[in-house]
């Protein structure tokens, strides 16, 4: 086969013809070994063209799912990633590697607890239970980073012309959704399953879930990555970086902001719709809205200019506002008797000297009134404000005890 496989087209010509036997059903086992035996000599560039042309040409993605699994099995480790392009921290592929290894020590922890069940005390079958159903929802915070490959990253490769991947590795995604679904109901089954019933389900329930999402993540780092690396630039990079907030982290919380080149960084970006980014995630104006009217607080912003700029306006207020008082200067919305004390806070905030200032009101019209005032500070210290944060807490002081049950407050 080797002096037939010599040029990219003839090396895909090939692959293409013995998909297609396996396919047929022609010989399946020798036709799969043949496949196996090509794709360690096949550029994963040429596999994704031929993934793209088969899909063209009305092979079901199921097929091209099967072919995903002997791509994986064949590459798995043999990849040379030696040349790979660096990845500052904080980057998305950066967020996905990290990701992958949260996952990865999950893995290791629930093969552990499975390797000694046999030895197992039948007394501490409960909390080995216990322990696998809560790293299993662990494991299922892959949801989210698999929506961001679906929602934020396929899309700049389809607008690349690269379709294949993105279809098989969402269709791989759903079989790992299903996998852990299955895990879900046999460890939270009632009544509990006992240890020799959740034995026989292991191979059959529980493996094939890890195994899928080892799968992908061999699938993402050998072949996936690298080929978005060498696709998208910068700017389609960032634009995803801003969206990620909006699906959220899997098991990993970026401690690092990623600074790409001024020119992109500088670049305004936006959300569809009217949504405002932040970086924790991100509402539209009616949820954002909904949110200061119903927050079970009164806020108040004045800036680094000593100007209000912003109140919520929660019906149940306990000081009044009205939208007059927008720009004014904070020290005007005050009595004179205390406008001494507004000074020391503001200077006191703005030397940096101190943070935050609380005061409280035993007794203000029966209730009981707790005021704080907090500095506002950018990533580098530098001073942006004062938020005042004012609550009725005289029901709370009466709290004793617990509740731990569900119980709805009256209307």
């Amino acid at each position: 086969m080797s002096e037939y496989i010599n040029n990219s087209s003839q090396r895909k010509e090939m692959l293409k013809h013995l998909i297609l036997e396996l396919h047929r059903g022609t010989a399946p086992e020798q036709v799969k070994k043949r496949l196996m035996e090509m794709l360690k000599t096949v550029p994963y560039n040429e596999v994704v063209e031929v993934e793209q042309e088969l899909i063209a040409e009305g092979l079901p993605e199921s097929e091209i799912l099967k072919l995903c699994d002997i791509h994986a099995a064949v590459l798995d480790g043999s990849i040379d990633t030696s040349h790979a392009k660096n990845v500052p921290p904080g980057h998305p592929v950066d967020t996905f590697k990290q990701e992958n290894r949260a996952l990865e020590a999950r893995i290791v922890k629930i093969e552990e607890i499975l390797e000694n069940l046999p030895k197992l005390d039948p007394n501490d079958w409960e909390k080995s239970l216990l322990q696998i159903h809560a790293l299993f929802n662990e494991l299922s915070d892959v949801n989210k980073h698999y929506l961001r490959k679906e929602y934020a990253l396929f899309p700049y490769l389809e607008k690349a012309g690269i379709t294949g991947p993105p279809k098989v590795m969402w269709g791989k995604h759903d079989e790992t959704r299903a996998y852990l679904k299955a895990a879900h109901e046999l460890l939270g089954r009632k009544p509990m399953p006992t240890i020799q019933e959740f034995c026989a389900a292991v191979p059959d329930v529980i493996v094939p879930a890890i195994e899928a999402i080892q799968g992908m993540i061999m699938k993402e780092e050998e072949i996936l990555l690298p080929m978005c690396m060498d696709t998208l630039s910068e700017k389609e990079w960032y634009s995803i970086y801003i969206e990620t907030p909006q699906f959220g982290f899997c098991l990993y919380d970026p401690t690092t902001e990623w600074q790409p080149t001024e020119e992109v960084a500088n670049e305004p970006t936006y959300l569809s719709g009217d949504a405002i980014r932040l970086s924790s995630g991100s509402f539209d104006m009616k949820e954002l809205e909904s949110l200061f009217v119903t927050l079970p607080i009164d806020i108040t912003f004045v800036d680094k200019e000593d100007k209000v700029k912003f109140f919520s306006h929660s019906p149940k207020r306990v000081f009044e506002r009205n939208r007059s008082i927008i720009g004014r200067d904070v020290r005007m919305c005050h009595p004179p008797h205390s406008v001494h004390i507004v000074e020391q806070i503001i200077n006191d905030f703005k030397s940096g000297a101190e943070n935050k200032a609380a005061f409280w009101l035993s007794n203000f019209m029966g209730r009981f009134i707790y005021i704080e005032y907090t500095a506002l500070r950018g990533t580098d210290g530098e001073y942006l404000g004062v938020v005042e944060v004012t609550q009725d807490i005289t029901e709370l002081r009466k709290l004793e005890g617990d509740q731990r049950l569900l119980s709805y407050s009256e209307k």
